[in-house]
């Protein structure tokens, strides 16, 4: 006999919940909100001018499942409604009648920005004009995370009325910056409509990353042209379609940074805009008194073992997908979603189920932030097939290696570990992510919108966040960074030197290693935030993308451009699959591990700190495309050294595409032979085709 179902997962699948929000028909629209708890609910319409004047009240009826509902002509395109919800008082329960609330299932918004909003009928018709998702295969994707308003703000090539909008995004002049790259998948900081917190305000700030989400369904109006926020939210939302499809048409994926972990709502006393007035005891997760269990550290965290927030949660994912045609997903604090009806971490946990099993998301990456703040929050490797997950083992160790274990041996003549753990995450963190699972379940990174940029991590010991307005106490206290001789900016072109050695030694790690690489925008041309490590609360030229770039940031631009292209050129450097000793696997590398001198790594030279030079020997088993071997220099140590190229079967030459050492990549490829013998500059990346 199989299992009863879940609660949960009982009511991803009731037909009770189907057609939440307003439907519109000939003779008007139909409106559906779910409240388990509450007495009564009206469905309020406003002037379509004035927000503030109510043109019609109507009572909503129960229709059974918690679901209440009223039709009334004038719900049509265009207008202007909100909920009136009255219930019983007590532990849990924020019922206010007197409350103006957002529908959940809004497509769009109208108001103030902050907390006076009005849901918005919209029309969501549009012409796709046949063009079809991009479905990049895993194995070639490469991510791109970036800020909307931030990456087109100030580019000189995109018409001043569209900087900072997603028309901006689409525009010929960022397309051409994306192609040229030769990243495959754009992925959005958050683009749910979101409000800045009170206390930003009062400080001057905003919130800018946009990681406090008003409604999972509408999208943010501030990155819309002018004119389109002027004609109103369905011009909003045929702006946003409008990018996807132009993305799209040039083989660009879209995948958005989604926030359905937590709302703007906040903790008990914060705004009561939507969720808290409907519900708050089935949608945030509580004791019995009616205190938070915040496992977010905003305020509070959506209740997904409640059917009505699993679902919502759910919907939303499908209308995205469905609807706009966006290519995938990266799930904030995902952790907080898959905690149990105890708060426990479940990786079977039905809604992690539902969204890898949902047909309509069969064709869309979901990415996990594999975290949050709560009791057994830390999660990399947890969760299930189907499921990739930000590799934070695999960004700690890359910057102990090229960094932190530098510093150290400065100062104390040797480095603290040895080239082993290293090596592990360079070949797809097999220690990480299961055997079924495979390389392609982790996405590597080295930055992200939170933290250093690539430039700051190798100019900066500590973080320089007091613009933040809290004194220095935000932002990560701990981030393996190495300043190389001065704190921020230097003259010392010593310095310098090293610094922008130490960048093309993180990015290719980056991109040469197994796993799906995430590109921060700005690191492939050095951008700075002043050592800022927590800069969400900054909509400005801090954090805008500049693209004046001197000569030694257009020469890093190269190296990642040329880095890019060779591993599209290179399957080795892609696996789809781990690789089994003594065995065939297809779509795996095979890797051998050589020392400094050519031969065998022993087990002894993996640990012993004295010993940090490697050769990392690929060779690939592809099903469809032509087999491909590559050889790997990793050296680093600041002395330099020399090493004996491997002598392999099979193995005639070495042909040498790409250094570390060079300031910019090598415009000639060069024949070394088996045996012959290189000097490695200190701390220095080499990358061979073994031919």
């Amino acid at each position: 006999m199989p299992s009863a179902p879940t609660p949960v997962l009982a009511g991803l699948h009731d037909p009770a919940l189907d057609g939440l929000g307003v439907s519109l028909g000939v003779d008007g629209g139909t409106i559906r909100v779910w409240s388990g708890a509450a007495d009564a609910m009206e469905l309020v319409v406003f002037d379509d001018a004035d927000l503030d004047w109510a043109v019609e009240t109507l009572p909503m009826q129960q229709v059974g499942g918690g679901v209440w509902q009223a039709t009334s002509p004038l719900l049509r395109a265009g207008t202007r409604y909100a909920v009136r919800v009255d219930g019983p008082h007590g532990a849990g329960n924020t019922f206010n009648r007197g409350s103006l609330l957002v529908e959940p299932y809004s497509r769009g918004l109208a108001g103030d920005g902050i907390s006076d909003w009005r849901s918005v009928v919209v029309d969501g018709g549009f012409d796709w004009g046949g063009v079809a998702k991009p479905a990049v295969p895993l194995d070639r994707t490469v991510l791109y995370e970036g800020h909307v308003k931030g990456m087109t703000k100030r580019h000189p090539g995109v018409p001043p009325a569209l900087h900072g909008t997603y028309a901006g995004l689409a525009h010929p002049a960022m397309i051409e910056h994306f192609l040229d790259l030769g990243v495959t998948s754009i992925e959005l900081l958050p683009v749910h409509a979101f409000a800045s917190e009170p206390r930003l305000l009062q400080l001057g700030l905003t919130n800018y990353w946009g990681y406090n989400t008003v409604n999972f369904f509408t999208p943010h109006a501030p990155y819309a042209t002018e004119a389109s926020r002027r004609e109103g939210p369905a011009a909003v939302l045929r702006e946003f379609k409008g990018m996807v499809r132009l993305l799209h048409e040039a083989g660009l994926e879209v995948i958005l940074d989604v926030v359905y972990n937590h709302t703007a709502e906040a903790e008990i006393g914060g705004p009561r805009t939507s969720l808290r007035g409907l519900d708050n005891r089935a949608y945030y997760r509580q004791t019995a008194d009616g205190t938070y269990i915040d496992v977010t550290g905003c305020g509070n965290a959506v209740n997904t073992t409640s059917d009505a927030a699993a679902r919502l949660v759910l919907d939303s994912l499908r209308y995205w997908a469905r609807d706009v045609q966006v290519d995938g997903f990266r799930f904030d604090l995902a952790a907080t979603l898959g905690r149990d009806g105890e708060h426990t971490f479940d990786p079977e946990h039905p809604l992690l189920r539902a969204i890898i099993d949902d047909p309509e998301l069969a064709d869309v990456k979901k990415i996990a932030e594999p975290w949050d703040v709560g009791m057994g929050g830390w999660q990399t490797g947890n969760f299930g097939d189907g499921w990739l997950e930000w590799n934070d083992r695999y960004r700690d160790r890359v910057r102990n290696f090229w960094l932190s274990d530098v510093d150290y041996a400065r100062r104390a003549g040797v480095s603290p570990v040895g080239i082993g753990g290293f090596a592990t995450r360079l070949a797809g963190s097999s220690n990480t992510f299961s055997e079924e699972r495979g390389p392609l379940a982790g996405v590597n990174f080295v930055t992200a919108h939170d933290g250093f940029t690539l430039r700051d991590l190798v100019s900066y010991d500590v973080k320089h966040n007091l613009g933040n307005g809290e004194h220095n106490r935000d932002g990560a206290d701990t981030n393996r960074s190495f300043n190389h001789g001065a704190e921020g900016p230097t003259d010392d072109e010593r310095i310098l030197a090293t610094r922008r050695r130490a960048m093309r030694n993180l990015l290719g790690t980056l991109l040469l290693s197994a796993g799906v690489p995430m590109l921060t925008a700005g690191d492939e041309f050095a951008r700075t935030q002043r050592g800022n490590n927590n800069a969400y609360c900054h909509d400005s030229p801090l954090t805008w993308l500049s693209w004046e770039h001197t000569p030694s940031q257009q020469q890093l631009y190269a190296h990642v451009r040329r880095l890019i292209a060779l591993r599209a050129a290179n399957p080795a450097l892609r696996p789809r699959r781990f690789a089994r000793l003594g065995e065939r696997t297809p779509s795996a590398s095979e890797m051998e591990w050589y020392d400094e001198r050519g031969h065998t790594m022993s087990g002894q030279r993996w640990t012993d700190p004295t010993h940090r030079t490697l050769q990392y020997v690929a060779s690939s088993t592809p099903e469809t495309e032509e087999p491909n071997r590559i050889l790997l220099i990793v050296h680093g140590d600041e002395r330099p050294i020399d090493v004996t190229l491997p002598v392999l079967e099979g193995v005639r030459r070495y042909v040498r595409l790409w250094s570390s050492e060079d300031e910019e990549p090598l415009s000639d490829e060069t024949m070394h032979r088996p045996g012959e013998i290189l000097t490695a500059a200190g701390t220095t990346m080499h990358l061979y085709r073994a031919e």
